[in-house]
């Protein structure tokens, strides 16, 4: 995961003490919406030419700032090199965009660039095909099926429940859900592992004001 800052109106030296500022106001749903869409306007063609998919931006507000989460993944997987190439073609992407007088976002925001955890669902034949030899749960019609994806393509699946193969089009399937085998851990990715484990703290967000251990205050 690799992290970027970017803060408006730097200062040098020690601010003189001043009464503490009213809470922001918060960001309406339709603004944040618009947003993502200027971003993702810019983002995803930078991500595409580094030949990955985008699979989730989104925007949050945190505090007097925003957390700008990039989530990106490709066939062969995605690496910590990767991460950090791509991390910087975006931040350099925002800052011509923003130096041309586009508006993205206002004020100071963290970018965040990582790839999706274990447990990310898969609602896509992409997802799938990426997830090959992997045990899932899914629904199926009415029933929730745990077995091992054996082939999939662009209609469809095949899946292995206990030891019977059973074909499936995405039209009758929910969302996926990668189960992890512990017996199996060796076969996952370190970043997948962090990424896991990191999913239950995302809604603390950065501290307003503090510079991340990956980050970089500007």
């Amino acid at each position: 995961m690799a992290q970027r800052g970017r803060a408006s109106g730097r200062q040098t030296g020690r601010p003189a003490a001043r009464p503490a500022a009213p809470a922001p106001a918060r960001t309406a749903p339709a603004e944040l919406a618009a947003r993502r869409a200027r971003l993702q306007a810019v983002i995803e063609p930078v991500v595409t030419e580094t030949g990955y998919d985008l699979e989730e931006l989104s925007v949050k507000q945190v505090g007097r700032r925003h957390l700008v989460r990039v989530i990106i993944d490709g066939d062969g997987g995605v690496g910590l090199d990767a991460i950090a190439d791509v991390s910087r073609a975006v931040s350099r992407a925002l800052d011509d965009a923003e130096a041309s007088g586009r508006e993205l976002i206002m004020g100071e925001y963290q970018l965040e660039v990582s790839s999706p955890g274990v447990d990310r669902p898969l609602t896509l034949p992409r997802h799938w095909t990426r997830n090959v030899g992997r045990l899932v749960k899914v629904k199926a019609g009415e029933k929730t099926l745990t077995g091992r994806v054996v082939d999939a393509d662009d209609t469809g699946i095949t899946l292995d429940v206990d030891g019977r193969e059973h074909a499936f089009e995405y039209g009758a399937l929910g969302p996926g859900r990668v189960q992890v085998e512990f017996k199996r851990m060796n076969e996952i990715s370190d970043e997948e592992l962090a990424e896991f484990h990191d999913d239950s703290s995302d809604d603390e967000g950065p501290d307003d004001g503090e510079p991340d251990d990956e980050g970089e205050e500007r």
